[in-house]
């Protein structure tokens, strides 16, 4: 594909570019419409009518205190009824914390039977370009801007943006640990981040504005185009995988990522045919879950092993241990590097993250984590859980954690991942050059190098083999009230529930923050040996209807209880 720019360094605009950002509050690139900001809040308009009278914009129309008002009388000299102030259609602008908003968003936490809870997971608005589907411009508003109903939308489109121009786009994630909890918590922190940062860089632009970059001149490119000019996505892209094989080889040294059109083809277009811009949501993506892991890798890699209590040592006959570098644990270290910060130390809420700081604490963390996003974006600013308002919703997925959507039509479970595991044909295909062998554990299920997951963050132990944390990524069109809810869980609940008793519990409950609880606890309840449990059920268009086709939950409903009542039988578990 051919680039028309002048030639720059990358690494020195990249310079300029955190320099500009850590000498500033925030980025000064282009205008203020351009910064970045991650809230775990979204914002709507409620009518002024809806507010009490002492908080109505023209107050009330008496002066006495509430306690001491009096109702209307005949003889009263006060205004009559006529005079006073009539309701209006002026709507106010509130900020509605998500993970508060129990009609909207739920969110189930246990952690089984472990000692501790490894998983976490985040909510919120992100503030990214929109990439919904463009609506026909008859369905969305007539001539004059005034909409379908012959309001005029100029004031309840105002309330519902963000700072962009664009409709609010909604981030939830679910973050599943091993090893511990510092991998899921970094992702918890500033996985958002990446992707703001990258929608930044790439000069993502809205599906929803008339696109400018074919008028833009080569000067004017860094404020229309990305950061650093009209070429950068394509290096960003090459850099990344680049650094990949400097730093950890192996599998990476002939890694092509399927949304990364400068290493995949030179064309423009992918496997299927369709167009690839490398300003696109599926790049994008890609780019910030690889740039967080690789960051997090290296992080790692350069600090020092726990140094535990000295035992035996090792026969001097062993041909394995005898075999590894006495600096096999030091990988990359070096002294003179400052210790990580410790993440217990939160972020501050409803901001985005400072992707410079450093990360983890002061020792190697072996561990890892899964991870499932998803961003759902409207073509209009009425919110995606409204039942007429079309939406697109992408999943991102690397791991085990799992996404499923529920329709609305015929009650049945439409999942948006698979579970990365060495038995699945495409992972197995994928990783046999690299990795030594592949076992089967005592409950039958397979492994590589003791990992049940062929993708995920960190495990820096097993990158050179190929896992790795490129996502795999679903593009969905929900049309209005065409799905009931979406729910994203880790494997502690979808390990133990098959796809539709998932939804089934679901739909018995009366808000998303009773269903998400009511999954967790049935998940727990029925295990053996339950892992640590998230549930996130977040609201659709088709709420309302999740009871209406395919007979509700009657389908696993006597299986359900069946499973319970086992669970309650102490004898059942003897061996």
């Amino acid at each position: 594909m051919n680039h028309t720019g002048a030639p720059y360094s990358v690494r020195n605009a990249l310079r300029a570019v955190f320099e500009e950002r850590l000498s500033a509050t925030s980025f000064r690139i282009g205008h203020p419409a351009q910064r970045r900001s991650f809230h775990e809040y979204f914002v709507t308009h409620l009518p002024s009518s809806s507010l009490s009278p002492d908080k109505q914009p023209g107050g009330s129309h008496h002066r006495l205190p509430r306690n001491e008002s009096q109702p209307h009388s005949q003889g009263s000299s006060r205004r009559s009824a006529a005079n006073l102030p009539q309701s209006s259609r002026d709507t106010t602008i509130v900020r509605i914390p998500i993970k508060n908003a129990k009609h909207h968003f739920g969110a189930g936490v246990s952690r089984g039977s472990r000692p501790y809870n490894e998983d976490t997971y985040q909510a919120g608005t992100i503030e990214i370009p929109a990439f919904a589907k463009r609506q026909p411009i008859s369905v969305s508003r007539r001539a004059g801007g005034a909409s379908k109903n012959g309001e005029d939308s100029g004031v309840t489109n105002l309330a519902a943006k963000s700072e962009s121009g664009d409709p609010q786009v909604f981030y939830f994630g679910i973050y599943d640990g091993h090893g511990g909890a510092e991998c899921s918590a970094f992702l918890r922190d500033r996985l958002h981040g990446y992707v703001e940062e990258a929608a930044l860089l790439f000069g993502m632009e809205s599906t929803l504005q008339p696109s400018t970059s074919a008028d833009v001149d080569v000067d004017d490119a860094d404020s229309e185009s990305g950061v650093m000019g009209a070429q950068d996505a394509y290096d960003l892209q090459k850099s990344l995988v680049s650094t990949w094989k400097e730093t950890v080889g192996g599998y990476f040294k002939r890694f092509r990522p399927d949304y990364f059109p400068a290493i995949t083809n030179k064309s423009g277009s992918d496997s299927r045919g369709e167009t690839v811009q490398s300003n696109s949501i599926e790049t994008i993506l890609t780019y910030a879950f690889l740039k967080a892991d690789l960051d997090f890798t290296t992080a790692q890699a350069h600090k020092h092993t726990e140094k535990k209590p000295a035992a035996q040592p090792p026969p001097d006959d062993d041909p394995v241990l005898s075999d590894r570098p006495l600096n096999d644990n030091d990988v990359l270290f070096h002294p003179e590097r400052p210790a990580s910060q410790n993440l217990r130390a939160r972020a501050k809420l409803s901001s985005s993250p400072d992707l410079t700081a450093p990360i983890g604490g002061s020792t190697r963390f072996k561990g890892g984590s899964t991870a499932s996003v998803a961003l759902i974006a409207t073509p209009t600013p009425t919110p995606f859980w409204h039942p007429a308002s079309p939406s697109t919703l992408i999943a991102a997925h690397v791991g085990d954690t799992r996404i499923l959507l529920c329709r609305s039509s015929d009650g049945k479970a439409v999942p948006l991942t698979t579970n990365h595991h060495p038995s699945a044909p495409v992972e197995a295909t994928r990783l046999r050059r690299y990795a030594a062998s592949f076992v089967t554990d005592s409950f039958g299920e397979e492994r590589v190098l003791g990992l049940a997951n062929t993708r995920a963050f960190g495990d820096i132990a097993s990158k050179r083999i190929g896992v790795s944390a490129e996502p795999q990524l679903t593009k969905v069109d929900l049309p209005a009230a065409g799905y009931s809810f979406l729910v994203l869980m880790s494997d502690g609940v979808s390990g133990h529930l098959d796809d539709q008793e998932i939804v089934d519990v679901v739909k018995e409950a009366k808000t998303p923050a009773d269903a998400a609880n009511a999954l967790v606890s049935f998940a727990v309840e029925v295990s053996e040996d339950a892992d640590n449990a998230t549930a996130l059920v977040v609201r659709l268009g088709g709420w309302e209807r999740r009871n209406e086709g395919g007979g509700g939950s009657l389908g696993t409903k006597e299986r359900r209880l069946w499973r319970r009542n086992e669970a309650m039988d102490p004898r059942s578990r003897r061996q």
